[in-house]
């Protein structure tokens, strides 16, 4: 749009809170529905008129922060009829709640990186490791065979989260035997105490019947330090084996993935 002489300035135009005499009182306090008001450039901004005239900014009255200050005190009787800001030239302020449309957004001005500050759910670090070897044990607490899936990861805040995902395989050796599968992390057992967080059992009479094994945890481990996720797993009975990845001839490749999620 074209404009004859100097183009108009657009501006945010603030009319403050009305402000009471105080008898023998220069400086009062400017506020914008009901706080402190501190939002302009300098004194020539203002439109202050105090008994139905208006006053000369810097000569009648200066401001700092907040604070107004009138050249002399006033006196019971004294009127400040008003108090106008006018806002920087193009300076709209701020929008109102639910007023800024799609319409109003420039194509391509909401980039990847302002969604992700200060939206939790990003992934910020993903750790994985596979293993290919047949793991056994007989033991009837959770222990882990030779390090076997086990990932580290070091938090980059204490309010973050950590996301497991395990895929393998489990069997027991004997027909009534079970095989108990959990997830820890360093030396908590992140699944029930006993039975962990997954089992597996084979037929009655019938060995080798292979039980896929599923397990993940949304982990809340409040902290900054590395931390170690690794598959514990135990059999129900010292004369059973358990088998973790395979049985036999049958080897399976399992996996252990741990997501970092912003908190």
């Amino acid at each position: 749009m074209a404009y004859i002489g100097k183009q108009p300035a657009i501006g945010n135009f603030v009319k403050l809170d009305a402000i009471s005499v105080v008898n023998g009182q220069a400086s009062y306090t400017m506020q914008n529905g009901g706080a402190n008001f501190t939002e302009y450039s300098n004194v020539n901004q203002f439109l202050v008129s105090l008994n139905g005239i208006l006053q000369s900014p810097t000569d009648s009255f200066t401001v700092s922060g907040s604070t107004i200050t009138f050249a002399s005190n006033l006196v019971t009787g004294d009127v400040i009829d008003f108090i106008i800001v006018l806002g920087n030239s193009l300076d709209v302020g701020v929008p109102s709640d639910n007023t800024v449309s799609t319409a109003k957004i420039v194509d391509g001005a909401i980039t990847s990186g302002k969604l992700a500050s200060g939206v939790g759910g990003k992934i910020l670090q993903v750790v994985s490791a596979t293993d290919s070897t047949a793991r056994t044990t007989t033991s009837t607490s959770f222990v882990t065979a030779s390090n076997t899936l086990s990932v580290s990861i070091t938090p980059s805040s204490a309010s973050n989260k950590i996301f497991v995902s395990v895929s393998s395989t489990i069997v027991n050796s004997s027909g009534d035997g079970f095989v108990f599968s959990t997830i820890y992390r360093d030396s908590t057992n992140l699944g029930e105490s006993t039975n962990g967080m997954a089992v597996g059992n084979s037929v009655p009479g019938v060995t080798a019947m292979h039980a896929p094994l599923c397990m993940t945890i949304l982990d809340s481990p409040s902290s900054t330090s590395a931390l170690t996720y690794q598959v514990y797993f135990r059999s129900n009975n010292a004369s059973y084996t358990a088998n973790l990845n395979a049985q036999s001839a049958y080897v399976i490749k399992g996996s252990i993935t741990a997501f970092e999620i912003q908190g």
